[in-house]
């Protein structure tokens, strides 16, 4: 309980530091824009929720252990001269350009990429616009002017190249969310590994709410090309509904892997560090299988979830040299692989026959 409290106080304080920010980026809300209240409140609601659950999420003993343990590497000057690019080479290997992805096959690369750039450059660009950080006003001589967080940034002619790109910026990444949903859904509709595990509410509706926010917001700029603005009210209003419920969905569904992610790069320092520190020798055979490090946080992890995975060092007729601090009995953790198959192999054997193995 006081775990999800104290989550729950992380989440309003998000929430409340937002707020602040939106309040200063836009001067005092003064060029805040009324009309995109929806989604600065849905804005707010989700990042609250969001970090509700990763705090809540870290506060789990084996992703708080790692979490703490990720910070004191990163924070050593040790590592830090031994490890400098071991950081840089994680966050782009890992986050952006996701290596691990493209060797389970470039379709999936292909289809997460473009979801990931879709949806990382499409939140860029609409929540600073959102939280009124970014504007846009037109100058005497009929430039427009890009002012951010009050501050002027740079003007430039509404008719030039680089004018067209930035007002079709949203455009853009819709266009390659829509790339990566068609092939996301051709794989959920055609792969029968996919269909067999995949669950509507957790895997699919996320997709069908971005399909359904780059859709209407294409069709914002094909109304107000071709259409003269007819349907904008109507389709701004369905497409500021779909985007708040996205954002209200993100903490509870697929999508809020994206949030997790990052957190895999202290993953990634902790094992290629570990992996250079002394090694673990198995207690029945000697043989060295992980680093001490390693298996000194398992044990503390397991004792922190109550799981109790001890043996008596007598019945494994094992002499123990290092044992936990407190327990006089043999860790399960301090076996290799291959001895606890022999272990479990010869427990299997005495609950047949008080005799041992009768099959040799």
């Amino acid at each position: 309980m006081q775990t999800r409290t104290r989550s729950l106080l992380y989440g309003a304080s998000a929430a409340i530091v937002l707020l602040l920010l939106i309040a200063i980026g836009s001067r005092g809300f003064h060029w805040f824009d009324a009309t995109l209240i929806g989604y600065a409140v849905g804005t707010v609601f989700a990042v609250a929720a969001v970090t509700y659950k990763y705090t809540f999420w870290i506060a789990r003993p084996p992703t708080g252990r790692y979490w703490r343990r990720s910070w004191q590497m990163f924070f050593s000057f040790a590592n830090f001269r031994r490890y400098t690019v071991l950081i840089p080479k994680a966050i782009i290997t890992d986050l952006f350009t996701q290596d691990f992805i493209r060797k389970r096959g470039w379709y999936r690369w292909v289809m997460h990429q473009c979801l990931f750039w879709g949806v990382i450059l499409s939140c860029a660009i609409t929540f600073p616009l959102t939280f009124g950080w970014l504007r846009f006003t037109q100058t005497v001589t009929g430039a427009y002017q890009i002012w951010m967080v009050g501050f002027p940034f740079v003007s430039f002619p509404a008719d030039s190249l680089f004018g067209f790109l930035l007002f079709h910026a949203l455009d853009f990444t819709a266009a390659l969310l829509l790339i990566g949903l068609v092939l996301a859904f051709h794989r959920r509709f055609h792969d029968l590994a996919v269909i067999a595990v995949q669950r509507f509410r957790f895997d699919l509706m996320p997709l069908v709410l971005l399909l359904a926010i780059a859709l209407t917001g294409l069709a914002l700029t094909a109304d107000s090309a071709w259409l003269g603005g007819a349907y904008y009210w109507f389709i701004s209003l369905t497409h500021q509904i779909v985007v708040v419920l996205w954002l209200i969905s993100l903490p509870f569904g697929k999508f809020f892997h994206l949030v997790e992610r990052p957190a895999t790069v202290g993953v990634t320092l902790y094992t290629q560090i570990t992996r250079d520190e002394a090694m673990q020798p198995c207690a029945r055979c000697g043989t060295e299988f992980a680093t001490v490090r390693f298996i000194r946080d398992l044990k503390q992890t397991l004792a922190d979830v109550g799981e109790d995975y001890t043996l008596p060092a007598a019945a494994a007729n094992i002499a123990v040299a290092e044992q936990p601090a407190n327990t006089d009995a043999l860790w399960w953790q301090d076996l290799c692989p291959a001895c606890k198959r022999v272990m479990r192999g010869q427990a299997m054997m005495a609950t047949i026959s008080p005799e041992g193995n009768q099959f040799l």
